[in-house]
C-alpha cells in the first residue's frame, strides 16, 4: 500500500476521482437548493406542519428539480464505473502522461455535462460531454483487459 502512495499515476488517479466524486456529491444539496427554492417535494414528511392547501401545491414534481436529479442519476451511472475502471487501469502502469490525458479528460467532461445539463445549454453539448467521459472510460477498460487479459 506504501509503495502505491509513491506512485505518480495512482496519485493522479485519486486526484481526479476525489474531483469527480466531490462534483457527484455536491448534486444532493444541490437537489435541495432546488426543491427549496421552487417549493417542490416528493415526500409527505417534507412538508409537514403545512396545511392541507400548502401541501397540494408542495407535492409535486418540478422541472428545474427534475433536471438536476437527471444530472445526478447520469453521474452515477458515470462516475461509479470510472472510478472502478480508473483504478484497475491505473494498477496496469500506463505512462504518467496518458494517465493524466484520460483523468483530466474525463473530470473537465463530467464538469462540461454538469455545466451543460444543469444549464439547460442546447444539445450536441450534454450530450458530446458525455460520450467523451464514456470513450475515456471505455479506453481505459481496453487498456486493463489487454495488459490482464487471462482467459
Amino acid at each position: 500500500m506504501a509503495h502505491l502512495m509513491e506512485d505518480e499515476v495512482f496519485l493522479a488517479y485519486s486526484t481526479y476521482a476525489t474531483i469527480v466524486i466531490l462534483k457527484m456529491l455536491l448534486m444532493a444539496p444541490m437537489t435541495a437548493y432546488f426543491r427549496i427554492t421552487r417549493g417542490a417535494f416528493v415526500n409527505e414528511e417534507d412538508v409537514a406542519g403545512k396545511s392541507e392547501e400548502e401541501k397540494k401545491k408542495m407535492l409535486r414534481l418540478n422541472p428545474d428539480v427534475e433536471r438536476v436529479r437527471r444530472c445526478h442519476l447520469n453521474d452515477l451511472e458515470n462516475i461509479v464505473p470510472f472510478v472502478v475502471v480508473g483504478l484497475l487501469y491505473a494498477l496496469t502502469g500506463p505512462d504518467l502522461s496518458s494517465a493524466l490525458l484520460h483523468f483530466r479528460v474525463f473530470a473537465a467532461s463530467r464538469i462540461c455535462h454538469t455545466i451543460a445539463y444543469v444549464g439547460a445549454l442546447p444539445q450536441p453539448s450534454r450530450g458530446l460531454s458525455c460520450i467523451v467521459g464514456w470513450v475515456v472510460t471505455s479506453c481505459m477498460a481496453y487498456r486493463v483487459l489487454s495488459v490482464t487479459l487471462h482467459l
